[in-house]
């Protein structure tokens, strides 16, 4: 129900929706109102259907809008303002069409019919330039005078601190809102330009608007047949964003011919030229004039002296006016393209370039935007002052010149055009990390946080986080007093802000607020109320977020539960540390307190560590158990492992907190004494009583298992049937993180997360207690090699250096058999390092065979708590070849790596091969190999830790806006497609758990059921 024609001229087409429906209008260049057919009384009576009008006022109404179409038609078509002439102004002037009473006529006025819908979902907001009149409408002042403040040292009357654009300082106040200078946001001035200049954040954009149009006329360098083509897919419904940035692509490429369709004239090319633009005709005319100059010169170069016409910012204002809307809107411009240019230059409130008043004198600090608008206005008088007196051309294009500059480096003072200076232009108080965006509002300081050193405490559930005392009396909750909970806050308030649990603040209804440290807190207790809110401590169960940077993803920052605690720092699980990546070596974490009940809701529910367990990225555990809690569970379930009855009952009793019942298992061995063994006390800690409806069906191979599955002689086969420890000696492929088929992965798989992490727990509480006693420790000892190591090591050695020796006689002798690809240096380079390396290797092997099974370092690398067979060798036996590079040490001065050698040598001890461990000593030449491969291993860590984390940032501001639609498809903001299906295959990583992309493990599956669901024996 739209009536079209109503109002329309060359340029605008409206259409208008009346009595309570929205009004939109679109533009269209050149429409014409003869091209549309009148309206019929139908699509009148069809319209005014829903009014109910009364029958004799339809008639009315009727003749009343067939009048106002005939006057709109009759009426000459008045031009509009530049800046409404482009398409990107749709509904800039709507008509409104309403009618006041029944016995009025219908009007239809140019003012916006605004109205009440309620609450709207908004679609789209569509950014653009401002015109110098949006500039100088929005504004409070115009500024054009340099001083700021008179000699009473009050802000001067249209100066850059003009009372109207705010308070200056703290003594000052907004004349145009009355605020002071800490109410008052701030109102825009404009200084007007004698001449214009080129915005150098669009110098580029002109350069490609100027590229595609003529010189002369303004119109695009197109044909009108393709102008018309371009014009229909620009304007087709389906497309996006991307595919017009393609189009104006192919739109400049085809704007490549020199000779203007449309009225002739021979156009050149245009490129940067400083900070104007050079328009060379030379490029555009006939080949007879590059004959000509290659006849008078043979070298082309000498033809650089030749002055190139450089266009002012006048001419290129004076082009852009005339461009046509639909050549703009060929160029995908959102708005008229003169307002790339600055005619009007808005000046920032004072608030955001404060006054410095310097006390005792008659002088202020000023911002640097301040300082550089300065100029900016004393250019701008002088140059205004020059074109009044009619200087010539040349010296008003100096200081038009100075001007460009001057506000170039008021929006960007970094520009190369611009020379060194201290000043920071609004460009560099934006970005960067320390910029409005990165430092004020992605990221900023908030309230209600604490930040400490951190401790381990396996006491802890995983989802709880130890608070000092005195942490939490800072950090306080508002809760909201009601009949339930008011004896509670009134004990808060009696306690006050010194004493924990207490209070802090009470809020009244009338938001004033009450501090309990200067207030009588018995009086104050008794007159608390439902509806009155107390700002209480932190107190046991209170959820907090619990953050430690860098947060790389998203388990950097996860829901904790208060515990309050003395001392002072934060304690939380050991398990917990491999999603913060946090070790207890000085480290600082970050406390949050969400202050509202949706936010806790949120935080639990989105944030919460049972929610998190497993990794985003492909669903493998991330929070597991670690080092002491892997080297108890490997030592406990060793085979022969055996307690007494007391003995187990007080291993079992170290589960848990005694709020937990713990069902005995039958002995495994009856006579001559009831004897359990460790396997047994893990099976109790897996499942602890009959109540607890867990029964995990599992199989592992742990690093020590060598074949023959539960009859490993190594033990390294861990099997599980329903809660029972079969075999194995448990390790990190079973309780350990980055794996999707352990402990804890088919427990949350198969149950829940409270299974696994109450898993965790017990675990937890049951290592810290049990090694405590038992104890483990790491002594020189451990790492003293034997006789016999020493020994083998010493022939191993011997053996290595003779057939390097021997490589190196044929190198020098040239009969060294070349590898595929390689000459003859690649050759013994390669060989050698073979050779050294497998010295190492050896020597290792007989070092892990010669170490006893009660050794420290042994136990931590076999369990994989710590450590790896290559640090004991290193420790014990032999360091190695060190590396730099990937390959040997290379020569230094004279050719050779450090003076205590020949010259070219390349024998192993001359190219870094440490033939000594860590426990006999490195010599001098030894110690200096070491350290080059240390120093490259540093640098390595530190260049990759700022590379990897600038080029994370890239991506994530890059994908920020993909998400999953309700279709299946993955859209980006403009809602173009990515993906049509999530992955290609629409499946969450975290969810799947199977390994490399196998959505179930059927295996685990098969197993679970059998051993779960009871089934006649095979008879057949």
């Amino acid at each position: 129900m739209e009536i079209g024609d109503l109002a329309s001229d060359s340029r605008t087409l409206t259409f208008v929706r009346i009595y309570g429906k929205k009004t939109r209008s679109c533009s269209s260049a050149r429409s014409s109102l003869e091209s549309r057919p009148p309206p019929t009384l139908q699509s009148y009576n069809s319209l005014l259907a829903p009014l109910s009008l009364q029958p004799r006022l339809l008639s009315t109404t009727f003749s009343a809008l067939k009048d106002q179409a005939r006057a709109v038609r009759q009426t000459k078509p008045s031009p509009l303002p530049s800046h409404h002439n482009h398409p990107s102004a749709c509904g800039s002037l709507p008509l409104r069409a309403a009618m006041a009473r029944p016995e009025e006529k219908l009007r239809c006025t140019k003012e916006p019919f605004v109205e009440e819908a309620g609450a709207q979902r908004i679609k789209s907001i569509l950014f653009s330039t401002l015109s110098g009149e949006e500039i100088q409408k929005s504004a409070e002042v115009q500024v054009w005078k340099s001083n700021i403040y008179d000699a009473t040292l009050k802000p001067v009357e249209n100066g850059l601190l003009d009372q109207r654009m705010g308070a200056a300082n703290k003594k000052g106040y907004c004349t145009t809102c009355h605020g002071e200078f800490s109410d008052c946001p701030g109102h825009f001035g404009y200084i007007k330009l004698a001449l214009p200049v080129y915005n150098i954040g669009f110098f580029n954009n002109d350069l490609d608007i100027l590229k595609c149009i003529c010189k002369n006329c303004s119109r695009i360098l197109l044909a009108d047949k393709d102008r018309r083509e371009f014009l229909r897919k620009m304007r087709s419904p389906r497309a996006d964003a991307a595919y017009k940035k393609n189009l104006v692509k192919i739109i400049r490429d085809k704007c490549k011919a020199t000779r203007c369709p449309w009225c002739g004239y021979v156009n050149g090319t245009v490129k940067k030229k400083g900070l104007g633009i050079a328009h060379d005709f030379s490029k555009g005319h006939d080949t007879n004039v590059e004959e000509v100059r290659k006849a008078l010169c043979h070298k082309q170069d000498k033809f650089s002296c030749i002055p190139i016409p450089v266009m002012d910012p006048l001419k290129v204002l004076w082009l852009m006016k005339r461009m046509i809307d639909e050549d703009c809107e060929l160029l995908n411009l959102y708005s008229r393209p003169e307002n790339l240019m600055v005619t009007t230059l808005a000046v920032p409130p004072v608030a955001i370039r404060p006054s410095s008043l310097v006390s005792f004198s008659n002088s202020s600090n000023e911002d640097s935007i301040t300082c550089i608008l300065r100029e900016i206005i004393n250019t701008n008088s002088k140059l205004r002052e020059l074109l009044e007196a009619g200087d010539p051309y040349k010296t008003i294009d100096n200081i038009w010149g100075h001007l460009q500059l001057k506000v170039v480096e008021y929006i960007n003072s970094e520009s190369p055009s611009v020379p060194e200076s201290t000043n920071r232009g609004l460009v560099q108080r934006l970005k960067g990390k320390q910029g409005r965006f990165r430092g004020n509002l992605s990221g900023k300081r908030v309230e209600y946080t604490g930040r400490t050193v951190i401790s381990p405490d396996p006491n802890l559930k995983i989802t709880e986080v130890a608070i000092p005392v005195l942490m939490a009396k800072v950090l306080t909750y508002p809760e909201r007093v009601s009949n339930y909970n008011i004896e509670k806050l009134r004990e808060r308030v009696r306690n006050g802000p010194t004493k924990h649990p207490g209070a802090n603040f009470i809020t009244l209804p009338d938001n004033t607020k009450k501090h309990l440290k200067y207030t009588d807190r018995k009086i104050a207790a008794s007159e608390l109320k439902p509806g009155y809110i107390v700002e209480r401590h932190l107190e046991d169960g209170d959820v907090v977020l619990f953050n430690r940077q860098p947060s790389l993803h998203r388990m950097s920052i996860m829901c904790h539960r208060a515990k309050i605690r003395p001392w002072r720092t934060l304690r939380f699980n050991e398990s917990v540390c491999n999603p913060y990546n946090a070790d207890f070596d000085g480290d600082e974490m970050n406390l949050h307190v969400p202050q509202t009940e949706e936010a806790r809701t949120e935080a639990l529910m989105l944030m919460g560590v049972q929610n998190n367990l497993c990794t985003p990225k492909n669903g493998e555990i991330l929070v597991a158990s670690t080092q002491d809690f892997l080297t108890t569970s490997f030592l406990i379930t060793r085979k022969d492992t055996f307690y007494d009855r007391p003995t187990f009952c007080l291993l079992c009793s170290y589960l848990g907190d005694a709020m937990e019942a713990i069902d005995l298992p039958t002995p495994a061995l009856i006579k001559p004494i009831e004897l359990w063994t460790g396997k047994q006390v893990f099976s109790v800690l897996v499942r602890p009583n009959a109540q607890t409806r867990v029964f995990l069906n599992l199989t592992v191979k742990e690093k020590k298992y060598i074949g023959n599955e539960t009859m490993c002689p190594a033990d390294g086969w861990v099997y599980f049937r329903n809660s029972e420890l079969i075999s194995g000696q448990i390790g990190k492929a079973t309780l350990g993180n980055g794996n999707k088929d352990g402990l804890y992965s088919v427990l949350l798989r198969d149950y829940n997360a409270h299974a696994a992490a109450s898993c965790m727990n017990r675990l937890a509480k049951f290592s810290a207690r049990w090694i405590g006693n038992h104890g483990f420790s790491i002594g020189i000892d451990d790492v003293q090699p034997g006789e016999c190591l020493n020994e083998q090591k010493s022939r191993e050695i011997n053996e290595g250096y003779r057939k390097c020796d021997e490589l190196i006689t044929l190198y020098s002798e040239g009969a060294l058999k070349l590898e595929p690809g390689c000459n003859a240096a690649e050759t013994l380079e390669y060989k050698i390092t073979e050779v050294l390396n497998k010295i190492r290797s050896d020597v290792g092997n007989v070092c892990m065979k010669e170490l006893h099974w009660r050794n420290s370092p042994l136990i931590m690398s076999q369990c994989g708590s710590k450590g790896s067979p290559i640090n004991i060798s290193q420790m014990v036996a032999c360091v190695g070849q060190q590396s730099v590079g990937g390959k040997r040490a290379p020569n230094g001065f004279i050719d050779r790596t450090l003076p205590h050698f020949p010259v070219n040598s390349k024998t192993p001890s001359a190219k870094g091969f440490v033939a000594n461990s860590f426990y006999t000593g490195l010599t001098p030449t030894e110690f200096f190999f070491h350290t080059m491969g240390g120093r490259e291993g540093l640098v390595d860590t530190a260049v990759k830790t700022a590379e990897t984390g600038y080029m994370s940032r890239r991506l994530m501001k890059g994908l920020e806006d993909l998400a999953v639609y309700y279709d299946q498809t993955v859209r980006n903001a403009s809602g173009g497609i990515v993906q049509f299906l999530y992955g290609d295959d629409g499946m969450d990583p975290a969810k799947m758990e199977g390994k490399d992309g196998v959505p179930l493990n059927l295996d685990q599956l098969f197993m679970k059921v059998m051993a779960s669901i009871p089934h006649p024996p095979d008879n057949y």
